[in-house]
């Protein structure tokens, strides 16, 4: 198994980030955290009008305008940050304390994916220039602080690593024609040498923590110094539950919610009784562990059973403490299909048929299914199809060898025109 130190030498092998053409060294004991801070910090301050310009814009498969270049390169002295914290040698800590529970705050997540699309638009940039090597050390370097976002092992950081890696590979597949067959190569090199994904069976023990154990130990400490004044130690519990009132995001017209008084009641009104509920989901937290491990195939099986077990479970803390980790698990899944398309694609670059064939869906029986691409009458490219279908359609990836109009790389809606 390679240790962490041998990991990050190679991706500076690879990336050629050990030194500048003048020969520059950098140093590769930092908390690669610390320069990603850095990053965050030398961010450009672009107006309204001009990030509206850049990412709500469609810039693929056209020839990039001066404007275009001149803001990307505003982002010139992050990435070069973003560089050199993929070659440290020494593990990434962000530095996150946990000891808030679930008010936790992760600041540095949207941070981070601001800085794959940011990375995405200059790699077009750059491939339009000639500058083969500079797209591939950017999207080698945005590959790797994607990996090193979920170090926290929090099950959002991990999400958030997922659709990082998202971004990478769509920015291969949308230029794949660009890249040389050997630039091609030590991308996928250079992704094998990145620090490991964090799964989602790894979040499992921190998304424990982050919930259960929290709850035990703050309501054991409230008895602890109210002895004897159980209304004490009940006011400081709905205070502590208070959190789970409060609306998810994204809901349209949020309504508070009283989930906090249906735990109180299902605990008799006790703070013992609150605690024994928590305690009841020891087991569940120790199955679901064991579960989000499983390969393809067995995971489905026995998620099925899980879920309808939290479904038909009497203790509300149940329903509340467990996050959609299904759903997880099958992004999880998803992404490791996407690599696999993108490790197949290459070899079929570099090998033809046969190199095609060497790479196997991990959740299918075989190779992908390949086909050319026509988009309005016009061969755009070729298509690789996965057995994999999570939510009801084959997960796609198209791999473009011309440039043209627009449409849509993956999904449902895979090789439509790009809505307006």
């Amino acid at each position: 198994m390679k240790t962490t130190k041998s990991i990050c030498l190679t991706v500076a092998i690879v990336t050629g980030a050990i030194g500048s053409a003048s020969g520059e060294q950098f140093r590769s004991d930092i908390n690669p955290a610390m320069q990603y801070y850095q990053a965050f910090l030398v961010a450009p301050d672009l107006s309204q009008a001009d990030r509206d310009y850049l990412f709500a814009k469609e810039w693929r498969w056209q020839k990039l305008p001066e404007r275009f270049g001149e803001l990307v390169g505003r982002y010139d002295n992050q990435l070069k940050l973003v560089r050199q914290a993929a070659q440290e040698t020494v593990p990434c800590d962000w530095g996150i304390d946990m000891s808030p529970g679930p008010a936790t705050l992760l600041p540095h997540l949207a941070k981070v994916k601001g800085i794959a699309q940011a990375t995405r638009l200059r790699v077009l940039w750059l491939l339009q220039n000639g500058r083969q090597a500079d797209a591939r050390d950017d999207l080698l370097a945005a590959f790797t602080l994607g990996r090193n976002s979920s170090r926290d092992g929090t099950l959002i950081s991990a999400l958030v690593q997922i659709a990082f890696e998202n971004i990478v590979y769509a920015s291969m597949a949308e230029n794949f024609y660009r890249f040389s067959p050997e630039t091609l190569n030590q991308l996928v090199e250079g992704f094998d040498a990145a620090p490991p994904r964090r799964t989602m069976a790894d979040c499992a023990p921190t998304e424990k923590l982050f919930f259960l154990d929290w709850l035990v130990n703050r309501i054991v400490e409230l008895q602890k110094e109210n002895r004897g004044d159980e209304a004490k130690v009940m006011a400081g519990v709905k205070e502590l539950l208070s959190y789970l009132d409060v609306p998810e995001e994204g809901q349209s017209n949020p309504t508070p919610l009283n989930r906090s008084e249906q735990v109180i009641k299902a605990g008799g009104g006790t703070s013992d009784g609150v605690l024994n509920l928590l305690h009841d989901m020891e087991p569940l937290y120790q199955r679901l562990a064991v579960i989000l491990a499983l390969p393809h195939g067995e995971f489905e099986e026995q998620a099925k059973e899980f879920s309808a077990r939290i479904i038909q479970s009497q203790n509300p803390l149940v329903s509340i403490g467990f996050p959609a980790f299904e759903k997880a698990r099958h992004r999880e899944f998803v992404i490791m299909v996407k690599l696999a398309m993108v490790r197949a694609a290459v070899e079929h670059r570099l090998h033809g048929d046969a190199g095609l064939q060497s790479v196997t869906d991990p959740c299918g029986q075989g190779p992908f299914t390949f086909e050319r691409f026509v988009f309005n009458g016009v061969d755009r490219g070729f298509v690789l199809r996965s057995s994999y279908a999570p939510a009801g359609f084959p997960e796609v990836l198209i791999f473009t060898e011309k440039d043209g109009p627009p449409f849509y790389m993956d999904g449902q809606r895979a090789g439509e025109a790009l809505s307006k």
